[in-house]
Formats: structure tokens, C-alpha cells, sequence
């Protein structure tokens, strides 16, 4: 079983329009959306949920009214100013601003009365789904919430789950932009890498950022360049950049509008007649054809 990951020095850059169309193409493949900040591979592939899970994580502080008697203890002692005073019913009561709360307990353990308690953080959902491209994990993270990467790699366990179950051999992830904390999370244990970048400065800068993050991993990365006929310098930069690091370079996908039209429809591009069609079939074949025969079909 393979484990390929679609990344990205930052977003924008149309991995997540090149990840549908890879789903599309790979055969028996599970599909992740590990983007777990800013999913939006569902926008393309559509998928129909079968299964929605609470993801848990850290600790929030509450505190229970009918104990406090109003001291201002936790006031004094939360280093986050998390906590909020207002006058109610003739008195000040306090309460917890959940966005500012780090959970760390102090406010709980130092209140004379043990009138705050601490209770497990829901700080999103994962779900699991079916879509025209095969089963689907994905997932959602809270807004201000945290551990993006637990997050990251629990959708990647039950990706795996789902693959060994039904005997498919290819886990295709759509990973976060980056290589901040989701980034390393989706990295550690790939197969392989498919680092999409673009013809720009800061495209190249990213790039290489990524490339050194899959090294560290030793990781087998492979580059492609949306967008490559924007600069011919750019793209010739990339290529260079991909070589010294080691990379292999798959090819590029021209510029076209197309894309975005396809979007609209939900569609991925590769279920389209553009032009541009066919650059993103030649790069999977090219990725598909740099892997071992046996691997291939294991």
C-alpha cells in the first residue's frame, strides 16, 4: 500500500484542483483531505457522508455558577485573560471566554471553592464519505481550535483503516500548505511527495522550504508547476531547484481558465475536454511510471 501526499509551499497553487484530478485517475485509491484548516477538496469531489465523528481534543475551563461565590480568584491567576467578569443580578459573575482559553488548568486547580472545572475540548469533526473517486476521509477543524496535526493524523489512520479493509492500494492525500505542524504530521510516513508549485519567486522560495522538509523525512519527492507557461525563467528555476534537491520533475500544467470553469461545475479538470486536461494526465502517468512495477500493483 502506498501512501502518495499532494503538498504545497503555500496555498493557492492549485493543489487541491490537481489532488481531485489525481483521484480520479489513481485506481482502488482511498482519498484524504488532511487540509484540515482549510478543506475544500469536498467542493470538487462532492462527497456524500456516511459517517461524522467528534474530534477531541485539549481541555477547555468552565466554571459552575451554582459553586462560584464570586472571589476572583481565577481572574487574578489566568495568564490568558480568559476569564470575564459581569455584573448579573446584582453581583459580578464570572465566566470563561473559550477563545482565549489555553486549557491549562491553573484557574481549576487554584480555586478555593472548585468551582472550575475542566472538560474535553471538541474542537471539530471527521467524517468519512463516499465520492466518484472511491471512499473519502475528511475533516473540519473549530474555528481558533487546536491540534490541527492530531486532527491530520487521525483522518490519515482512518484513511489506512478504509484501504486495508477494502483492499485498496493507494492512499492519495490532499495535504495543508506549508510545513508548519499539519504539514509534518501528513509527511511523517509517506511514500511519496508531490510537492505543486508555481512559476513565481515566491513559488521557488516555498519550494525549496518543502523540498528540505521531505528530505529531512527522506521522503521520495516528485515537483510540478501549475501555471508554467506564466514565466518561462520561473519554471526553468524550478527545475533546477527540483534537481539539486534531489527531486524528480514531473512536468507542468499550462495556464487556463478552464480550471476555474470546472470548479464552478464541481468537476475536476480531468473530467473536462481542456486542454489542460491532458498536462495533468501526463504528470500522473510520469508518477505512476517512476514507481517500481511491483509497487505499483501491491
Amino acid at each position: 500500500m502506498r501512501e502518495v501526499l499532494v503538498i504545497s509551499g503555500k496555498g493557492g497553487t492549485g493543489k487541491t484542483s490537481l489532488t481531485a484530478s489525481f483521484a480520479l485517475l489513481a485506481e482502488n485509491a482511498v482519498v484524504a483531505d488532511c487540509d484540515v484548516d482549510a478543506a475544500d477538496l469536498h467542493l470538487i469531489l462532492t462527497p456524500t457522508v456516511k459517517e461524522e465523528h467528534v474530534f477531541k481534543s485539549g481541555h477547555e475551563a468552565f466554571i459552575l455558577e451554582d459553586i462560584c461565590t464570586d472571589c476572583g480568584a481565577c481572574l487574578n491567576l489566568c495568564r490568558f485573560d480568559a476569564i470575564r467578569g459581569t455584573f448579573k443580578n446584582g453581583r459580578i459573575a464570572y465566566r470563561v471566554d473559550p477563545l482565549m482559553c489555553e486549557g491549562c488548568g491553573t484557574c481549576a486547580r487554584f480555586c478555593p471553592k472548585a468551582a472550575v472545572e475542566l472538560k474535553e475540548r471538541v474542537c471539530g469533526k471527521w467524517m468519512i464519505s463516499e465520492t466518484r473517486a472511491g471512499p473519502m476521509v475528511h475533516a473540519r477543524l473549530g474555528i481558533a481550535a487546536e491540534n490541527s496535526g492530531k486532527l491530520v493524523a487521525t483522518v490519515r489512520q482512518e484513511a489506512k483503516k478504509i484501504a486495508e479493509r477494502e483492499k485498496r492500494d493507494l492512499i492519495l492525500v490532499d495535504g495543508p500548505p506549508g510545513i508548519g505542524c499539519p504539514v509534518i504530521a501528513s509527511i511523517s510516513g509517506a511514500s511519496d511527495v508531490i510537492v505543486v508549485t508555481e512559476p513565481t519567486l515566491s513559488g521557488a522560495h516555498d519550494l525549496a522550504r518543502v523540498l528540505g522538509l521531505a528530505k529531512h523525512f527522506s521522503t521520495p519527492a516528485f515537483v510540478c508547476v501549475n501555471k508554467m507557461d506564466l514565466s518561462v525563467d520561473g519554471t526553468e528555476k524550478i527545475i533546477d531547484l527540483a534537481k539539486t534537491a534531489g527531486a524528480t520533475f514531473l512536468g507542468g500544467v499550462r495556464y487556463d481558465k478552464a480550471f476555474t470553469n470546472a470548479q464552478k461545475q464541481q468537476k475536476a479538470i480531468v473530467e473536462t475536454d481542456a486542454a489542460c486536461a491532458e498536462d495533468v494526465r501526463k504528470i500522473w502517468n510520469r508518477f505512476l511510471s517512476s514507481q517500481p512495477e511491483k509497487e505499483q500493483t501491491s
